[in-house]
């Protein structure tokens, strides 16, 4: 399973990296997981948007969802590689209940006459497979409905935690995973907010307590520092820490 770093920016788009966004791809198959501020741009480095088999939206902040916008626009409007080719060639977009309703109302008012079921069959997430994959989902702790997403390759796996606070849910999701891809936009000076956001000290607590071999921290916004965080993660967690940026690949 390979996973691509689209974007990696917590709350904004920062000068070095779009906001998140995820390509994980296994068997030639391709999942995007998140599309934030300026992820759909990236992208296009690695995949023809047309090309991408299903999309999952762990929640529906900007930063995590915006660029599907762009998405829809890129569908109609744009030539070979970016058209969907076929009748049913729409992709499957799996999101919190009301995605499709935030889509519509972030791209045009009048989206519901412009037929985005035509571009996207949506859905909720339920403990399911796409192509390859073993999906499996635990609600967070955050201001609006969020997933951390666990996808499952073959005996290997990989957690996604999306945004949140601290979560003893997102520790049984993890629970014995290759890899947590783990959010940590608080810094050392900042306060923390309850069901929010954690520290990269947080990030490596619930590492730790899922017993996952990797850590790999992400979700820094540009004031803060990753490096920081990282290292704050490695002072609670016993396993590998890394930092998430742009255009990273990792095999798991």
């Amino acid at each position: 399973m390979k996973v691509t770093v689209l974007g990696c920016s917590g709350s904004v788009p920062g000068p070095d990296s779009p906001a998140s966004g995820y390509l994980i791809e296994a068997d030639g198959y391709r999942l995007l997981l998140d599309l934030g501020h300026g992820a759909f741009g990236a992208l296009q480095q690695y995949a023809q948007p047309a090309d991408i088999d299903a999309i999952v939206i762990s929640h529906l902040h900007a930063d995590h969802c915006i660029d599907l916008t762009a998405y829809v626009v890129a569908l109609r409007y744009g030539g070979d590689g970016y058209r969907l080719r076929g009748p049913d060639k729409r992709i499957p977009l799996i999101g919190v209940p009301g995605t499709r309703d935030r889509l519509e109302a972030a791209y045009d008012p009048l989206a519901r006459k412009l037929g985005l079921h035509e571009l996207f069959s949506f859905a909720t997430p339920t403990a399911s497979e796409l192509g390859p994959f073993s999906m499996s989902y635990a609600l967070m702790n955050h201001p609006t409905p969020t997933n951390a997403v666990r996808i499952g390759w073959n005996d290997r796996s990989l957690v996604y935690s999306a945004d949140t606070g601290e979560s003893s849910e997102l520790i049984k999701l993890a629970q014995g995973a290759d890899v947590l891809v783990c959010e940590a936009s608080v810094g050392p000076d900042e306060e923390v907010i309850p069901d929010l956001h954690l520290t990269g000290r947080q990030a490596g607590e619930h590492a730790d307590r899922a017993g996952v071999d990797r850590l790999i921290v992400t979700h820094v916004p540009p004031w803060n520092s990753r490096q920081v965080a990282a290292d704050e993660a490695a002072d609670a967690f016993h396993g590998a820490v890394e930092v998430a940026h742009p255009g990273a690949e990792y095999w798991i």
